[in-house]
């Protein structure tokens, strides 16, 4: 069984912990709606008047006059993460992140310690509560799938266990959009198709979804199944390690997804640091708004795990390798790949002192942030300097 845990409005809902007159008020974290800034979070008050992330901050200001905006502080949300994996620590080494605020766990070599799934899923939820003042929502299941679709399905505050015996009692109610990978132009296509439930693909053939959908239609029968193969992998065994971001709403500014890359650069940059990996190969992922989606990628002279050496490579390849005519971009993602030893690349870090010192820099802020928190250091071109999330 593995757990999915997901925090809940994550960024506003730290910023309500620390504020905390600003408890039943809509919060509203990133740009400002005077500038062209975009909504990075909301929290659940401002959602009931449609207001998303990704959405710019006008829109979502006359959508909610009277939210409260704030800038974001993305030191501190990266601060209170690494307290997060501090308590899934304490239950298991099988630690997967997907972003600041989300993880899959595996903690079935943990059962005879703490208990079952369920059970740690529990204590897990409740020390984040108690140690951080932070409600978490958590889905339990026998894969990564159905996890992370449980943990979503009763938010915020929720808990919910997929009986692997039933299994398709759960998935065949829901809607195709809880598919991995169906977004608004897939699920246009699935409506002309005349299917508007899990149930209605898995009564597909795999043939008729190939058909219509090539390669991704043979995932789709499969997920429609509950079935999913992945298991949970640490930083340490990953042979890439990458974040990525789905935005509520397209993005077509340029300026403002190259604030989007620098926060997905840092989150890369920080977990290779933290488990101590360098690569060669740095990949940028990008879905637009028509659902297609292309991969680039670098190979850099020598191994790295600098933040400012992998932003080059990912902000060159967003601003000249991608279609000369491209639609607005739905997902982005940065990655890093082709791992060595670290013991290897030190040897070759000597002979580049400008390498050296970057590595240097880096290592010495991921200390000040880790004693000291955001107010400490903070990078120019982040999200919090940006007029964007």
């Amino acid at each position: 069984m593995i757990l999915h845990i997901d925090m809940d409005a994550y960024y506003a809902s730290v910023e309500m912990r620390d504020r905390p007159e600003l408890k039943g008020q809509p919060v509203v974290v990133g740009g400002t709606p005077e500038g062209r800034g975009v909504v990075s979070a909301a929290n659940y008050e401002a959602r009931k008047y449609g207001v998303r992330s990704a959405m710019p901050a006008g829109r979502a200001k006359r959508l909610c006059p009277h939210a409260v905006f704030l800038p974001p502080r993305m030191e501190i949300y990266a601060d209170v993460s690494h307290k997060i994996h501090e308590i899934f620590q304490r239950y298991t080494p099988l630690i997967e992140p997907l972003s600041l605020d989300e993880a899959f766990l595996d903690v079935s070599g943990s059962e005879g310690l703490f208990g079952t799934t369920e059970k740690i899923g529990r204590r897990i939820k409740d020390e984040i509560l108690q140690d951080l003042d932070l409600v978490a929502s958590v889905g339990v299941a026998p894969n990564k799938f159905l996890a992370k679709i449980a943990s979503d399905l009763e938010k915020p505050d929720g808990f919910v266990v997929v009986d692997p015996e039933r299994t398709q009692q759960f998935l065949d109610p829901l809607p195709i959009s809880r598919l991995w990978g169906v977004g608004r132009v897939m699920q246009d296509a699935f409506e002309r198709l005349g299917v508007h439930t899990i149930f209605d693909v898995r009564s597909m053939a795999v043939e008729t979804l190939q058909r219509h959908f090539g390669d991704h239609g043979s995932h789709l029968w499969e997920l429609s199944r509950g079935i999913d193969q992945r298991r949970v992998i640490p930083d340490r065994e990953a042979k890439s390690i990458s974040h990525e971001t789905t935005f509520a709403e397209d993005i077509s500014e340029m300026e403002v997804l190259r604030a989007w890359i620098v926060e997905l650069t840092d989150q890369v940059a920080r977990r290779l640091r933290r488990s101590d990996l360098y690569g060669r190969t740095v990949q940028l992922k990008v879905r637009f708004s028509d659902f297609k989606t292309i991969t680039r990628s670098t190979t850099l002279p020598q191994a790295t795990n600098s933040t400012q050496q992998i932003w080059q490579a990912t902000n060159e390849m967003l601003s000249n390798r991608l279609p000369a005519e491209h639609l607005a971009v739905r997902l982005l993602g940065v990655g890093v790949t082709g791992f060595q030893s670290s013991k290897l690349n030190q040897l070759s870090l000597f002979s580049d002192d400008s390498h050296e010192a970057q590595s240097s820099l880096d290592v010495a802020s991921d200390e000040i942030r880790e004693r000291f928190g955001s107010k400490s250091i903070g990078r120019a071109s982040g999200l919090g300097r940006r007029r964007r999330p």
